[in-house]
């Protein structure tokens, strides 16, 4: 809702990053009918948090599956306790978190962006009020039908932000105290937000990352430091 994940994709593919989306992990496990799948899908669909245990074990098979290099996390952690778990796996495979980039926006924007989103089988989104598709209803791409996810409609979406203030807000203090936050405007266009975090990174628009497997940006969840 605040713009996370055009940010995160333009990171992917300006900087080389491998891009690793709990959101997109999760919904894959659900489709796939996995045994991790199954025991996420009541909780996303209440616009609850999945337990710890469960996203961190999904996030680990596929940095395995990943190998060494530069990484991008979206969306995860979304808890402190997430973080610290987090932390150890890193450090023992020589990993560490460079930068948190925070995108704030408030929450009314969020539930306006989110309830207007519309996503097809494959993963192509759209808005019906900014980006909508050439025909109704029906994926540009792929002509497959679009439909509003059920943790996207709007009183899903104001339940996510209730639990994004009182469990995952947190972190922003958090990643500010070991001094790797970064926070930008989620209301500013995606070209002025993407030329931001390039210069708040120190980072050309050309430049790339070694791809070292010391080196990782975390893109934080969407959300709002008020509830306006």
């Amino acid at each position: 809702g605040s713009g996370k994940g055009t940010q995160a994709a333009r990171l992917r593919h300006d900087f080389g990053l491998t891009h690793l989306s709990t959101g997109d992990i999760l919904r894959r496990h659900r489709a796939q009918r996995t045994d991790l799948g199954r025991q996420a899908t009541s909780s996303m669909t209440l616009g609850r948090l999945v337990p710890d245990e469960l996203v961190i074990s999904m996030l680990l098979q596929e940095l395995d599956a990943a190998g060494p290099g530069g990484f991008l996390l979206d969306g995860f952690p979304r808890t402190t306790a997430q973080a610290y778990a987090l932390d150890r796996p890193l450090g023992k495979a020589g990993r560490r978190l460079t930068a948190a980039l925070f995108l704030d926006a408030p929450d009314a924007v969020i539930v306006e962006r989110l309830s207007g989103r519309l996503t097809c089988p494959r993963g192509h989104v759209f808005n019906a009020r900014t980006q909508p598709p050439a025909r109704p209803g029906v994926c540009d791409h792929d002509g497959e039908p679009l439909s509003v996810r059920d943790d996207d409609r709007a009183e899903t979406v104001r339940r996510r932000l209730d639990v994004y203030h009182e469990v995952t807000e947190p972190l922003v203090g958090y990643y500010e105290e070991r001094g790797v936050l970064h926070s930008f405007n989620g209301l500013s266009t995606p070209d002025a937000v993407s030329e931001a975090i390039r210069g708040s990174l120190g980072l050309a628009p050309a430049t790339r990352f070694s791809r070292t497997p010391s080196e990782a940006v975390l893109v934080h969840t969407p959300g709002a430091r008020g509830r306006s």
